[in-house]
Order: structure tokens, then C-alpha cells, then sequence
């Protein structure tokens, strides 16, 4: 079986390990932007979410292959959701 090439929105190895462990077995042959030259993006958006897909989309335009990505931060209750996605 063939797999199916796909670019990991990250720059951090330690996300691509976990990525990559988490997909295993899929069929899925996941490269990082970086192995592509793909530069980062901008991550301007009020939520996860919105900076997630802004790096998929960036990604998969770069290298015109799918793309997935992630974005996480530190939310904390007890400083009213600070810092938050930023």
C-alpha cells in the first residue's frame, strides 16, 4: 500500500514524535515543514483553532500537499484564562 504524504504544520520535533506515534499505522508518511523548507506563519488569531488552520492552509499551499496542524498554549483558570492563545 502506498502512503499518503502529508506536511505537519510544526516546527517542534517533539510534536512531530508525538504526531507521528499518535497516526502510526495509518498509512501516512507525515513530514514536517521544515523538511520541506516551509517556513512558519503568522499566528494572529483569537483562538487555537483559527491558528491551527491558518498553519495547515499555509503549509499545504507551500508544499500543494494535505497539511495538519495543531496549536496549543497555557490556560489558566485562576488568571482568568491568561496567557492564553497568546
Amino acid at each position: 500500500m502506498e502512503r499518503r504524504r502529508v506536511v505537519v504544520a510544526t516546527g517542534n520535533a517533539g510534536k512531530l514524535r508525538e504526531i507521528r506515534a499518535a497516526l502510526d499505522g495509518c498509512g501516512l508518511e507525515l513530514i514536517s515543514r521544515g523538511e520541506l523548507g516551509i517556513g512558519g506563519c503568522a499566528e494572529p488569531h483569537c483562538t487555537f483553532l483559527e491558528n491551527a488552520l491558518a498553519k495547515a492552509r499555509h503549509c499545504a499551499r507551500a508544499a500543494q500537499l494535505p497539511a495538519l496542524a495543531d496549536d496549543s498554549g497555557l490556560v489558566v483558570a485562576a488568571l482568568g484564562g491568561a496567557p492564553g492563545v497568546f
